[in-house]
């Protein structure tokens, strides 16, 4: 079951709404009547959620697209599960995201990924290929890499409104502005028991597990058109990982951004709409062609 509550404040023409996926009541964003489906999900830093991370991209891409923006579990408006038996793990949340596509029965679906939430749609294109059309990975985790500082600083952050600043600054290059209430916002969110509880669940079993990496092999078994993209100044996800995943799948292409962090669509969310929207009409254009 589907419901609407109102308006949400990430712009006009937005919809917030609810539906169950995978027994998980899971919020999200919904935009555009094209009826040609892409799902942006978010990344897994404290505070993350669809507003915050896709509201400068949605209004760009609305008007080509039917875009859904889901809080994945443990973010934003979506459930929290507080019971001991649920794992906040990698594979839960790739559970949770196909429920969402089928709930909504939006595939064949363009999935568009940034970090942790990249890594979740990789693996949707991987064992769901028939959810997935084209998919755009953005700074995505998945490679074997050290810690850096930067990333630390996400996975040990200390609810504060001093820590939320410290993430916002890792995560996006030197000369970056934080825009007004960003900080706040995003602290906000993290601010309730539930959250606080999912939050230290979900780095706890990253910490566990030396970051967020999966087999090469799982990777390059992913068959669809892939823009793999990258900030040059990403701090958390360095770019050799772009050049990696660019290696491993054999249908990809890439772009890295300058003057750019773990962010493309906040930092520079104009381009990074363009180049996704470029990429999906020029592969969608030489197919019809064929």
């Amino acid at each position: 079951m589907i419901r609407t509550v109102p308006a949400s404040a990430a712009g006009e023409g937005i919809k917030s709404m609810f539906v169950s996926a995978g027994g998980h009541e899971t919020h999200y964003l919904s935009a555009g009547s094209t009826g040609r489906p892409l799902i942006l999900v978010h990344g897994g830093g404290a505070g993350a959620d669809a507003e915050g991370n896709w509201s400068n991209v949605i209004p760009r891409l609305a008007g080509r697209y039917d875009i859904y923006a889901p809080d994945m579990v443990g973010f934003g408006r979506s459930a929290k599960p507080r019971d001991d038996g649920y794992e906040y793990s990698q594979p839960e949340r790739e559970l949770h995201l196909t429920a969402f596509l089928d709930a909504l029965k939006l595939g064949p679906a363009i999935l568009v990924g940034n970090s942790m939430g990249g890594l979740t749609c990789l693996g949707i294109a991987r064992d769901r290929p028939d959810l997935v059309s084209h998919l755009v990975l953005m700074g995505s985790a998945g490679i074997a890499m050290p810690l850096s500082p930067q990333l630390k600083t996400i996975l040990h952050y200390d609810f504060t409104l001093q820590g939320m600043e410290r993430i916002v600054r890792a995560l996006t290059a030197p000369n970056f502005r934080i825009p007004p209430g960003m900080v706040e916002y995003r602290y906000s969110i993290t601010a309730t028991e539930d959250a606080k509880h999912a939050y230290k669940k979900i780095t706890a079993w990253m910490n566990a597990r030396g970051g967020l990496q999966i087999p090469e092999e799982r990777i390059a078994g992913v068959d669809k058109p892939t823009l793999v993209v990258a900030g040059k100044n990403d701090l958390v996800v360095p770019i050799t990982s772009a050049y990696k995943f660019l290696e491993l799948i054999p249908q990809s292409w890439g772009m890295i951004l300058p003057d750019c962090g773990h962010w493309p669509m906040i930092e520079h969310p104009e381009v990074f709409a363009e180049i996704v929207d470029q990429f999906v009409c020029r592969l969608s254009a030489g197919a019809r062609a064929a």
